[in-house]
């Protein structure tokens, strides 16, 4: 499953969240980082730092600049990033360091107001500001600490160190605010970080010479205009494909659970099966430290991995009793057309299919279709094909009654390292402890 996909399932929930009122972990979350964000910016305030060149009508003008950039919105994952650095930066040279922040801040609500008297966003959103100001507190404290002197580029080490805990403070306010909302990993942060960190890297060479231009005529800042127009038109480009990926997302998903509906049609204890299933190989997925991407291939291919027995006589799926030789061998062709059913799906089914038809391989090699030996097998079809054994042994079929979960444990650890991934026994026997 691609990149673009799980980005736009992260986007699809940001869309969703920001018309909505902040929920109670998401208000704790902010008023958090919002007082300690303020606490730092105060800090900054009092200590103050060398004067700035600025008058104060030319840094309320790049205060508002400020605040019209911070409108130019690149959406990525669960947030966006703004292209501001090109009028941040001459902010630290305009004014004192120490109250940069806290300007910062200012402009991210003034930001906000246009979507406030619309009734587009809810006002607690407002509160998000302070919190999003975070990558102001590290540039802002190297020029408190390290005097910047009177030329731009007359101490690069500075600016460096200054553009370095911009990224810092950044990032690293990020990953407190996901993990007080208990939201993306480390990993998945980083991933989107770094679109952030490129837009900033790039347009730093450009905010610094306008810092150079506007220390000697303020207007400098008019000069950049044209440029934030051209990227306000291709952030609203980038919001219509990513919406567009949303709706293609939304027929993936709408196409496994037909699929799905139609294995359930055809046989009952299939369809209640699958479900087991999904739930089970999902948490054993987590437990083994998969990305979500890889968490959602998971969760298709549990959802489609007898999606082949469509093209399996009814007769044979629903016999009571045992099956004989030949009726086995047309039960071993559905992973077979599982996967040649969903790459007519294409797309990322395309790669469901490859789990599908991987889910009754064995670890020692003497599983079906293609005798896949140990990790030639794809993690994925390992996961679900433990867990379609343990949730077959559990429910109640035709012919059988469901076994005691104490006996199918057991009967997972005999076969690991034989039927099963050793590796992955241990998740599910970790899952199931847990109930």
């Amino acid at each position: 499953m691609s990149d673009a996909t799980l980005a736009t399932e992260r986007t699809r929930a940001y869309f969703t969240q920001r018309t909505q009122r902040l929920a109670a972990r998401e208000l704790r979350a902010e008023l958090l980082m919002g007082l300690a964000f303020l606490s730092a910016g105060l800090l900054l305030a009092v200590t103050g730092g060398p004067h700035g060149t600025g008058s104060t009508p030319v840094v309320l003008a790049y205060v508002v600049s400020l605040a019209a950039v911070s409108r130019v919105q690149f959406d990525i994952g669960a947030g966006f990033t703004v292209p501001t650095q090109v009028v941040f930066l001459p902010l630290l040279f305009l004014v004192r360091p120490g109250l940069v922040p806290l300007l910062v801040a200012g402009a991210l609500v003034l930001a906000q107001l246009p979507e406030l008297v619309r009734g587009r966003v809810p006002a607690s959103r407002v509160l998000s500001a302070p919190a999003n100001a975070w990558f102001a507190i590290g540039p802002a404290a190297v020029f408190v600490w390290l005097d910047h002197g009177d030329d731009v580029f007359s101490r690069p080490a500075v600016l460096l160190a200054a553009i370095a805990a911009q990224i810092v403070c950044d990032f690293g306010a990020s990953a407190t605010r996901e993990q007080l909302l208990e939201g993306v990993t480390l990993r998945e942060l980083v991933e989107e970080s770094r679109d952030v960190w490129m837009i900033d890297l790039a347009l730093t060479p450009l905010g610094l010479l306008l810092a150079q231009a506007t220390a000697q005529e303020w207007w400098a800042i008019l000069l950049v205009a044209p440029l934030f127009g051209l990227l306000k038109r291709f952030s609203a480009e980038r919001r219509v494909r990513l919406e567009q990926l949303i709706e293609l997302n939304d027929a993936y998903r709408g196409t496994a659970l037909v699929l799905g509906d139609i294995v359930e049609a055809d046989d009952t204890y299939t369809g209640e099966h699958t479900r087991g299933v999904v739930q089970l190989a999902l948490e054993v997925a987590r437990e083994l430290g998969l990305d979500s991407v890889r968490c959602r291939t998971v969760e298709f291919g549990a959802l489609l991995h007898d999606v082949g027995k469509i093209a399996v006589p009814k007769e044979i799926i629903n016999k009571a009793g045992p099956l004989d030789d030949g009726e086995w061998a047309i039960i071993r062709t559905h992973t077979i057309e599982g996967q040649r059913l969903l790459d007519r799906v294409g797309g990322i089914m395309r790669e469901v299919g490859q789990v599908v038809r991987g889910s009754h391989e064995r670890w020692d090699g003497n599983g079906y279709p293609d005798g896949l030996v140990g990790e030639q097998i794809p993690l994925e079809s390992r996961i679900v094909s433990t867990c379609d054994a343990f949730n077959a042994m559990t429910t109640t079929r035709s012919y059988r009654q469901a076994m005691p979960t104490a006996e199918a444990i057991a009967e997972l650890q005999r076969c690991s390292g034989a039927q099963f991934d050793p590796q992955v026994v241990d998740a599910v026997l970790r899952v199931v402890a847990r109930g």
